[in-house]
């Protein structure tokens, strides 16, 4: 059996949809931005910018599998604008939460991509 469940969303509409939610589920210092991948209709970019003396930033490419479901990837993480070791514990905590709180982010836009 196929599947057919795809995402048949304007791009610009998930952008906005995203853009208005993603900061609900965020601590409220945090900064994100997202944007619209000119190449794929089903990949949005989210930027999100630490708030504090951290001044960490991390570059996520999120692909929808299917109307309901995200693949996350971890793309970059910079601190002042320098790349940063994501390997260490303090990073991969922070992926670890940033990834649960995108994820969440598609639950909650399950009203608009599941048509």
């Amino acid at each position: 059996m196929a599947k057919t469940d795809t995402l048949t969303v304007d791009q610009q509409k998930l952008v906005q949809a995203w853009t208005e939610s993603l900061p609900t589920v965020l601590n409220a210092s945090d900064k994100a931005e997202v944007k619209a991948d000119e190449a794929d209709a089903n990949v949005i970019w989210v930027h999100i910018a630490t708030a504090g003396h951290s001044f960490y930033s991390f570059d996520f490419k999120c692909t929808y599998v299917d109307s309901r479901e995200v693949k996350v990837e971890l793309i970059d993480v910079e601190r002042d604008g320098r790349n940063v070791d994501e390997r260490t514990d303090t990073i991969q905590t922070m992926v670890d939460d940033y990834v649960r709180h995108i994820h969440e982010c598609a639950q909650l836009l399950q009203a608009v991509t599941n048509r």
